[in-house]
């Protein structure tokens, strides 16, 4: 099982590391879809301003540096399994004046922090690929201090992200794909009502509540929609390379048209919803 879960790890090591020049290209549009769940993660975890912020999964560096800019005072450890990720993290730090954050190459199922040291912790959109979830719950809930605040983001049920479901179903329906097996990391892997709720209360977290938070993916066009997808997307642009190139021209045929069909004026704004997790260290 251990080898199985470290196999895991480093493939999406390498996927995320081979992908972050494609988040780099199109941050601003991802960090702007993004942002609702960024800002309800933040209002969820009520900061102070000397707080000291675990940021796990940051990626680019959201919702990290955000919450760093607001706790002048504080600190924030921004964590990713990947390097180049957290290096995109840094410039964008730089960019924006943010010196109160330090950045950590790490696995979240073994952080490397003693017991009892943030206040608080945010992941956004970092459960549904963890290996092992109930084991990242533990650990986040030994590095939080007491009365210590949690708030993650997932995504919710595939019905209502569309922004997905148009090329991950259409290139379903055309391939014969091997789907992961049960529990897989995978996007809507925490999308049922209480999965979630469930994992903070056996990891021992009270206070546990869920709300539905939804965001729009501002393409304007369906060129950009696709472009976007299909450089930021891992599964996507995986099960694309077992295509050849009249399949993989028929998918987007496929999906321009049922992109088009929902939105004929021709203004690609595509709603999304996640939930939204919060919990305390007793």
């Amino acid at each position: 099982m251990e080898q199985q879960l470290e196999q895991i790890r480093e493939q999406q090591k390498a996927s995320w590391n081979k992908f972050s020049s494609g988040w780099k290209k199109w941050d601003d549009l991802t960090m702007d879809f993004l942002k609702p769940m960024g800002t309800e993660i933040i209002k969820e975890l009520n900061l102070k301003n000397n707080d000291i912020v675990l940021d796990i999964a940051a990626g680019t560096g959201e919702p990290g540096l955000t919450i760093a800019a607001a706790i002048p005072d504080g600190k924030v450890i921004l964590t990713d399994l990947a390097e180049d990720m957290l290096e995109i993290a840094r410039e964008n730090a730089m960019l924006r004046g943010i010196k109160n954050i330090e950045t950590m190459v790490c696995d979240v199922c073994e952080l490397p922090f003693p017991d009892n040291t943030f206040d608080a912790i945010s992941c956004r959109f970092g459960f549904m690929f963890f290996p092992d979830m109930q084991l990242a719950a533990k650990e986040m809930m030994r590095v939080l201090k007491p009365n210590g605040r949690i708030a993650t983001a997932v995504w919710n049920v595939p019905e209502k992200n569309f922004w997905v479901t148009a090329i991950m179903g259409t290139i379903n329906k055309n391939m014969e794909l091997s789907g992961p097996p049960p529990g897989a990391p995978g996007m809507f892997r925490c999308a049922a009502d209480s999965f979630m709720t469930d994992v903070f209360k056996q990891a021992g977290f009270k206070n546990v509540s869920q709300k539905e938070i939804n965001g729009k993916l501002n393409c304007k066009t369906t060129d950009t929609y696709w472009n976007m997808m299909t450089e930021v997307g891992a599964p996507i642009v995986a099960a694309l390379s077992k295509a050849d190139e009249s399949m993989k021209e028929k998918i987007k045929r496929e999906v321009f048209e049922l992109v088009n069909q929902k939105f004929p004026d021709g203004n690609v704004v595509i709603d999304s919803s996640a939930l939204i997790i919060y919990g305390e260290k007793p």
